[in-house]
């Protein structure tokens, strides 16, 4: 059946396979009337209707079946040469309707199940795709705060001392991060976040973000449209967003220097958007390659930005600036 989906695109073809199939049936039927015994008018028409609706789709098919039935009414049943209605001749026109009827209807059901089924496969393997990519987001993103926590603790055990309310400070302000984390998570996988525009979503995001990380000297700007983007997109954005800024702030801002991340969403013609991450921080070595680089959190960038259906690109331009051109 997929390798008939191109004969059944082209609605020519189609026609002309109907008028050439009716006249090889027809002319087949002459060549056997000899043979046969009276009482099989429509014994080449049927595999012609049937091979032209299979191969060729449902329009061709019911073309096919009303030029062999009037072929066979014509020419094979009595009186020949007549489309004279009578009861024997209405009986057997009646059987021959519901026969190709049947048989086109079964072969078109046949067809939409099998399209059906290619389309929920090319469903189920991008649904696999983009789940696969979240798994190892979700993989890199855990073994991120675990460190996390892990360099949180050991900062906060050098300020203790043996101070025992140092170290309840310590805990406290411990537990105030854990709790900015956990904050992010529920953002990223909220059904709810579908409702809000998708500017007012980024800020909260991008606050949860500086809070985790207690970058205090960084501001996070975010300008865009007054945008909604169903879950898969706007889960699939945020990641994105997520890992990039992220991305920055362990990299473009060394020893706790001020600056500015800048999330934008522009316009650029009626159906695509362009994301636009930029900072003011330090910038990307010059031997830098966004493809060349081994680091998971670049690979998972690449793949979050290809669920888009679009590839970052990496500039130097004051900072770092990363770009994906995207359709919602």
């Amino acid at each position: 059946m997929h390798a008939t989906e191109r004969l059944r695109a082209r609605a020519w073809l189609g026609e002309g396979a109907a008028l050439t199939a009716s006249a090889l049936a027809l002319g087949l039927r002459f060549a056997l009337d000899d043979i046969l015994p009276p009482g099989f008018p429509y014994l080449t028409f049927f595999p012609a209707v049937i091979l032209t609706t299979f191969f060729f789709g449902l329009r061709p098919g019911i073309t096919c079946a009303a030029l062999s039935g009037f072929a066979a009414w014509y020419f094979f049943i009595p009186p020949a040469s007549t489309f004279l209605i009578d009861g024997p001749t209405a009986l057997a026109l009646c059987f021959y309707v519901f026969i190709v009827a049947v048989d086109i209807a079964l072969i078109h059901v046949m067809h939409r199940a099998g399209e059906r089924l290619r389309t929920e496969r090319q469903v189920s393997a991008r649904l696999y795709e983009q789940q696969r990519t979240m798994f190892q987001e979700l993989q890199h993103r855990v073994a991120n705060n675990m460190q996390f926590v892990a360099a949180l603790l050991t900062l906060q055990k050098r300020k203790v001392g043996n101070d025992p309310k140092a170290a309840l400070t310590a805990l406290d302000e411990a537990r105030v991060r854990l709790e900015t984390i956990s904050r992010i998570h529920r953002r990223l996988y909220d059904p709810s976040s579908i409702e809000r525009p998708v500017g007012q979503y980024l800020k909260e995001l991008c606050t949860d973000l500086l809070d985790a990380t207690g970058a205090q000297n960084i501001v996070c700007l975010v300008d865009t449209p007054p945008l909604r983007f169903d879950l898969t997109q706007l889960t699939t954005l945020s990641l994105l967003v997520v890992e990039v800024v992220t991305n920055a702030l362990k990299h473009a801002f060394p020893d706790g220097r001020r600056g500015t991340i800048t999330i934008q969403l522009e316009q650029l013609d009626a159906e695509r958007l362009q994301l636009v991450i930029a900072d003011d921080g330090r910038g990307m070595p010059a031997d830098f390659d966004p493809d060349a680089t081994r680091s998971l959190g670049f690979r998972i960038a690449q793949g979050l930005a290809g669920q888009l259906g679009g590839q970052l690109t990496y500039s130097n331009e004051g900072g770092t600036v990363v770009r994906l051109a995207f359709t919602p």
